[in-house]
């Protein structure tokens, strides 16, 4: 397809549904663009009018008597297709579809809008919307806002992409507020083009776009958004995308067959997402935007260790809480940045860190304790917290901060609390550059970030591990159990299919009968495990389908009647095929990797703690599939209890490696069995470092 660069930088525009009539869409956004100081040639199109705001008006495209670079419609659907159908015989270059009606309202819409995104595809015509607020570019060769939005941004180095166009004006008018400017604004709609994937290549390669921020209400290419942006936030020349999710609940959670099905949801689907990207997620807004004005003063901590100053307790404590939550750790200060702060600060002020230098401190106390953290080479971020008392000196200190800044390359956060009282020392920093907030919280939580994005980009790059497999087997296997109308593999055909990518599985028999199951025992070294077979039960411990530490044979028998009884009475209906008789695994700690599968995005895997507990304590991690060595490291790693497998509380280490590379043999398994729907291995029993794992239980859903 054809650049989209006409989209933002046109020389020619035709404002198709131009308006006289003020207050509507087709007259302001024409007045946005001509009195926006647009560079390029406007030409209005309404067949109706002779001129638009004391500007020639033509009665269509073709009648323009010049070459279009962008035509924006505001224009009721129908009129839109034929315009569409015109500026492709015109040979226009984009389209920008403002007017609602399309897909959003239903099929009719939706068909209007699948026949203009086919006219347009064939003519290369690129296309944002329909269903959106527009698009601006505030570089001063171009001057763009044909947006409806109120006012035209400041420049500045933040583009910015929305699916939502209301989202789009408040943000704007947010922004004026705090003083940023932006490089790129867009809405896109319902994206029957152009869409994130588009606009994320485009604005990487934007020399006036430094931070890419985004609102985000759904993603359709999945698979190819995660290789993208990981390549734009952390390839050669890394640009930061700071993200925001709507609707985020656990609502998308769906009912399931297995306990990955019924964990994961829809966010669990973005959450992975963004995190095999490297992009960087915000709660809020104001999270967001707070973010993105220290993304844009291009200063990362080299590591988690952070400095506070503050003439303030409280806020120096709220501070040191919110640090450790975000991530980071308060730095332990050299002994020349102790002996220095002892020297300058008086006896009441607190020289450790958070380093508290009082009520009545002066611009020049400021100066002091924030040379010395700044210096010591074991700090790398700073905080610094100024509370309006009424013998502070706001000026003078914000005055003090940019010199401060100005001296080193470290990311210097300035909490200047309140409204009033601080605004012109506020406008002082923020005229510089310098990030500044109003509470600490933000403050931490925004430090928290820029760390979180080196850490990305420094990331290690572990070797990927080859992964064999009979893939052809496997897929005869799946293939045959669905022509047979099975949807649900057990270990009694899970584990043949397991066996293909080679995972570690216990030695596993099928018993008809108690003297079967005796005999099956009787071979095995260790211990024996019942399991019911049945496909009507699923959840074998829920219908007491399990019988554990069978020693004899006595034991085995009486075992078997047990299962086949409580389970009769569970589900008198179920069709009992016998019992699986398993060598019962060496104790060792249980974890469960799974998989579930999304039309728009694949495999989703999981990863956690693992047994009966696994859906009431939800200590999992997600990632899509295919996932790097590097994405399984990273997604065992962030599970609360990762400290058990590393050897918490004079526990042995685990063997993680094992583990790893049972996730990877799942991910292939799941890309290349697209049948798969649901899968359970809970629980991976993991042992002692270098003595792997055994995969203890399983379950497969199949499509059908």
């Amino acid at each position: 397809m054809k650049s989209i660069n006409p989209v933002f930088s046109p020389k020619t525009i035709a404002v198709v549904g131009a308006s006289n009539s003020r207050g509507k869409v087709g007259h302001d956004i024409f007045e946005n663009i001509l009195y926006g100081g647009f560079t390029g040639t406007l030409y209005p199109v309404n067949p109706k009018a002779v001129s638009i705001c004391c500007v020639k008006s033509y009665p269509s495209i073709k009648a323009i008597p010049d070459q279009i670079d962008l035509a924006i419609l505001i224009v009721p659907p129908k009129v839109a297709l034929k315009v569409s159908r015109e500026a492709a015989e015109c040979n226009v270059k984009a389209m920008v579809i403002v007017s609602a009606g399309f897909r959003e309202i239903g099929p009719e819409g939706a068909a209007i809008e699948d026949e203009i995104k086919e006219i347009c595809s064939e003519a290369e015509v690129r296309i944002v919307g329909p269903n959106c607020l527009g698009v601006i570019n505030t570089d001063s060769d171009v001057m763009l806002n044909a947006s409806f939005a109120r006012r035209m941004p400041r420049s500045g180095r933040i583009s910015f992409i929305s699916q939502s166009g209301a989202l789009c004006t408040a943000v704007l008018d947010f922004a004026a507020g705090r003083n940023i400017g932006f490089s790129k604004f867009v809405s896109t709609g319902n994206k029957s083009d152009i869409d994130e994937l588009c606009l994320l290549e485009y604005m990487h390669q934007d020399p006036t776009t430094e931070v890419i921020l985004m609102y985000i209400e759904e993603l359709k290419r999945t698979q190819e958004f995660v290789n993208v942006a990981k390549e734009i936030t952390g390839g050669a020349r890394p640009t930061p995308i700071l993200a925001i999710k709507s609707g985020k609940t656990e609502a998308g959670a769906k009912a399931a067959s297995s306990h990955t099905g019924s964990i994961a949801g829809s966010e669990a689907v973005y959450e992975a997402a963004f995190k095999q990207s490297g992009i960087v997620t915000a709660n809020t807004i104001e999270d967001l935007f707070n973010f993105s004005i220290a993304f844009a003063n291009r200063r990362l901590p080299r590591s988690n260790r952070v400095a506070i100053v503050t003439n303030a307790g409280g806020p120096g404590i709220i501070a040191t809480d919110v640090t450790a939550q975000s991530g980071l750790r308060l730095a332990q200060f050299s002994q020349e940045t102790t002996e220095s702060l002892q020297s300058y600060m008086p006896a009441t002020a607190n020289i450790s860190n958070p380093v508290d230098i009082i009520g009545d401190a002066t611009s020049v106390r400021y100066k002091d304790a924030l040379l010395a953290v700044v210096n010591d080479e074991n700090v790398d971020g700073i905080i610094v917290i100024l509370t309006p008392q009424s013998m502070t000196d706001i000026i003078g200190t914000a005055e003090t901060v940019r010199e401060i800044n100005r001296k080193t390359d470290k990311p210097v956060i300035a909490v200047f609390m309140g409204i009033v009282d601080v605004s012109e020392g506020v406008k002082l920093l923020e005229s510089e550059g310098i990030p500044v907030y109003k509470f600490p919280e933000e403050a931490a939580r925004t430090l928290g970030a820029l760390y979180q994005h080196n850490k990305w980009i420094h990331r290690a790059h572990l070797k990927e591990i080859e992964i064999e497999a009979e893939t052809d087997k496997a897929a005869g296997l799946i293939n045959d159990a669905v022509k047979n109308n099975v949807n649900y593999l057990g270990e009694i055909g899970g584990n043949d299919v397991l066996d293909c990518y080679g995972f570690p599985l216990l030695t596993t028999k099928l018993a008809k009968t108690p003297e079967e199951a005796v005999e099956i025992a009787g071979s095995f070294e260790n211990k024996a495990v019942l399991k019911i077979v049945s496909p009507d039960i699923i959840h074998k411990s829920d219908s007491g389908g399990i019988a554990l530490n069978l020693k004899t044979d006595e034991d085995v028998a009486n075992g078997f009647n047990d299962i086949i009884a409580r389970v009769k009475s569970f589900n008198p209906k179920a069709d009992i095929k016998g019992c699986l008789v398993q060598e019962m695994a060496e104790p060792g700690l249980e974890v469960i990797i799974g998989a579930t599968r999304y039309k728009d995005s694949g495999a989703l895997l999981m990863f956690g703690l693992g047994g009966i507990f696994v859906e009431i304590f939800k200590d999992v991690s997600f990632r899509l599939a295919p996932v790097t060595h590097n994405g399984v490291r990273a997604m065992v790693k962030s599970i609360k209890g990762y400290p058990m497998l590393i050897g918490a509380r004079g526990q042995k280490p685990r063997d993680i490696e094992a583990v790893e590379l049972c996730i990877l043999k799942l991910s292939r398994l799941m890309i290349e069995n697209p049948q798969i729907s649901e899968i359970d291995l809970n629980p991976l029993i993991v042992y002692e470092k270098g003595k792997g794992c055994k995969v203890a239980d399983c379950r497969i859903i199949l499509n059908g």
